[in-house]
């Protein structure tokens, strides 16, 4: 498997299992296979039936990791769906040199934009989700990673549209840009912030015959502007079930426009980045400018 970061350390089934052996060797056994569409922060990988191993590929996804674990029970009651539960942590060994986490399996299939059979009903799922996040009632919780106001991913959005223009990408990088001048130009949030998950992302979602069942990796998670939990009605939702998804979530127009800006921003910086290492991530990129750029030029 091709790696998608300069500094990613190198993780096979023969480290976790070693790992298990030397910290939870009742699970040493089981069966262990690496889940091809495992995140772009760390490599997961199914254990027996009932587990999951999930091994940060970077040092920066140690703090992720703690985050998860300090607010994944507190959240759980309140939100209408399944999130992840941390079973057990595990200490650097074996080579490996931080933190990891094992977890509870959770079945379910990842949606993929364009193959949704009843996208209406994930939309009013999706925007169950996103309110009764936004209403949870938890004190001190942490800056979410994209709670910030839209204008702080400026000069990454400025420099991964310019990257794209030097690439055979055939994506029109000064409607791009127009798109996210647009963006930008909505009046910041002023209210107090809200809880929001900030990475949406089809490959972080769990659908069973189209209706959400669970909600996938927290690391991002935090209070802020609500509009960046807007994603998904790009990401993944088609136009014919991005309305329902908009009146679900009941956002006014500056809001919705941020969080276009928010889904633009992601995948101008993840095409360029992920184009030759991670196909799944980039058809999503692809989407989500093909999405609205559509939108700007009609």
């Amino acid at each position: 498997m091709a790696k998608m970061h300069a500094d990613e350390v190198d993780i096979d089934a023969g480290l976790v299992h070693r790992l298990l052996l030397v910290q939870f060797p009742h699970w040493a056994d089981l069966p262990i296979e690496r889940l091809p569409s495992g995140g772009t922060v760390n490599a997961i990988y199914r254990l027996g039936d009932e587990l999951t191993v999930r091994l940060p590929l970077t040092a920066g996804g140690v703090k992720d990791l703690e985050r998860e674990m300090q607010w994944l029970p507190r959240l759980a009651p309140t939100l209408p769906v399944t999130i992840p539960t941390v079973v057990a942590t595990g200490i650097p060994a074996e080579g490996y040199p931080w933190a990891w986490a094992v977890h509870r399996w959770i079945d379910g299939e990842t949606p993929v934009e364009g193959r949704l059979g009843e996208p209406e009903l994930l939309a009013r799922d999706m925007a169950e989700f996103v309110t009764a996040l936004r209403k949870a009632n938890l004190n001190d919780g942490p800056s979410a990673y994209r709670g910030v106001p839209l204008a702080t991913a400026d000069p990454h959005a400025r420099a991964a549209i310019e990257d794209l223009r030097r690439t055979d990408e055939p994506i029109d990088a000064d409607t791009a840009m127009a798109a996210w001048k647009e963006a930008l130009a909505a009046p910041p949030w002023t209210a107090a912030p809200c809880w929001v998950h900030s990475d949406l992302m089809p490959s972080n979602l769990l659908v069973t015959g189209d209706r959400l069942t669970a909600v996938l990796d927290f690391a991002t998670i935090g209070v802020g502007d609500p509009a960046c939990d807007l994603i998904p009605a790009w990401n993944l939702l088609p136009a014919s079930a991005r309305q329902i998804f908009r009146d679900k979530v009941n956002v006014d127009e500056a809001t919705w426009t941020r969080g276009r800006g928010w889904a633009l921003s992601m995948a101008v910086g993840q095409l360029p980045y992920y184009r030759n290492t991670n196909p799944i991530i980039s058809a999503n990129a692809r989407h989500v400018i093909g999405e609205i750029l559509t939108t700007q030029t009609g």
